[in-house]
């Protein structure tokens, strides 16, 4: 056991066991006693200083001889020497014990906080400076962390009430909220968050947001149709609203082994939802209903718009293709094969069914498909928050823009 104040007994009777002891050296002697060697000889030198060492050598000199004549020490070194050899062991098992117990709450979790409440939950039994010193942390620490409980009591409370105000939240948009909408939201309430505080509390009460699943390709593209080019170059991006439009078709598995179809057209502005259509086929009347319902949203103008897919049959018809000439949109088309030239609309169908669906393979009937998508659709234009927009739903983002220009 280690002390930094010692007795002076204790002193005095090791440096006689030394000096009683010329057959072992102060390195043993020490380690036995469970202090420092410097200690120890620092002691002996201090007591020869004040004239013990003429007895000790002495004592030297009769244990020598002894020793050279063949006899044992006597009786009472011999018992004096267990007594401390037993109090090592009992040390060294205590010690031993203490880990053991502290091993198992340590694991998976803050290492530093584990061990000052493995300190705070046994000292009693054990003592804070044995604990402290076998688990290797500061007792000063440990203090300091005791005397700060109250403040992270009400920090955990407060994490409480937000983890509570964050799962409301999730429920509201169908659990589909990662932390930085989750963070534009709670800030949109007023609440002042940081992001980080968020991404913790998210985690440490399982609240977790949709993830991206694998992607279906359902283009086929027709082997025959006049060249269209590629006009938009995989730039997403529009200054103004109704200008550049995307759209595809992506399918909605129900039932069955059935399929519905969904047609959209999404504005790059503001990555607004303009028009839609489902139906259960993928003729082209089902993009070109896609297109109209766009149009009707802007006030039945797309005069000048552009409007960019994939090469699949339905936008390589000659149908669309009056369709667009009708309505004033000028067509584009990506590569062959290429889903990264319609980027932005593959990932707003990836979107629509991560979070409609949320993991299911299906939905149970075409009502419930048709139904889950339109409500989706109306809360994606509406509240839904969205990364790109700096956390502001597309109808929002779009009358912002307006406000700004208005007042330019």
């Amino acid at each position: 056991m280690v002390m930094k104040n010692y007795p002076p007994e204790f002193k005095a009777d090791a440096v006689a066991l030394v000096l009683s002891r010329p057959d072992r050296t102060i390195t043993s002697i020490a380690r036995d006693l469970g202090i420092s060697r410097e200690t120890l000889r620092l002691w002996v030198r201090a007591a020869q200083a004040r004239g013990e060492g003429r007895q000790g050598a002495a004592g030297d000199a009769a244990a020598g001889k002894s020793a050279s004549s063949g006899h044992l020490p006597s009786d009472d070194v011999l018992e004096e020497e267990n007594k401390q050899l037993r109090a090592r062991i009992r040390e060294l098992g205590q010690e031993r014990d203490i880990l053991r117990r502290a091993a198992k709450p340590f694991r998976g979790r803050d290492e530093l906080v584990s061990r000052f409440q493995f300190v705070e939950d046994h000292k009693a039994l054990l003592g804070v400076k044995r604990l402290c010193r076998v688990l290797q942390v500061s007792r000063s620490g440990f203090y300091r962390w005791l005397k700060d409980a109250g403040a992270r009591l009400a920090r955990r409370q407060a994490d409480e009430q937000l983890a509570g105000r964050m799962r409301r939240i999730h429920a509201e948009h169908d659990g589909t909220y990662g932390s930085p909408r989750m963070t534009a939201e709670l800030r949109a309430a007023g609440r002042k968050v940081n992001h980080k505080r968020v991404e913790r509390v998210m985690r440490e009460h399982g609240i977790v947001g949709l993830h991206l699943r694998k992607k279906v390709r359902t283009t086929v593209p027709e082997s025959d149709t006049a060249p269209v080019p590629d006009l938009l170059q995989r730039d997403f991006t529009a200054e103004q609203p109704n200008t550049r439009y995307v759209g595809d078709i992506t399918y909605l598995p129900v039932g069955g082994g059935t399929f519905l179809y969904l047609a959209t057209v999404v504005d790059l502005h503001s990555r607004r939802l303009v028009g839609w259509s489902i139906a259960d086929h993928m003729r082209t009347e089902l993009v070109v209903d896609a297109l109209q319902a766009a149009a009707h949203t802007r006030a039945g103008r797309l005069d000048g718009a552009l409007f960019h897919s994939d090469n699949g049959g339905q936008y390589c018809s000659r149908e669309f293709a009056r369709a667009c000439r009708r309505l004033g949109v000028t067509r584009s088309r990506g590569a062959v094969g290429t889903s990264a030239d319609n980027a932005a609309a593959e990932s707003f169908n990836a979107t629509l069914k991560r979070e409609t669906l949320q993991g299911a393979h299906r939905w149970p009937d075409a009502r419930t498909a048709r139904l889950a998508v339109f409500r989706w659709i109306t809360r994606y234009n509406t509240v839904r928050r969205h990364s790109r927009l700096g956390q502001l739903s597309p109808i929002v983002y779009e009358k912002t823009a307006d406000s700004l220009k208005a007042a330019a």
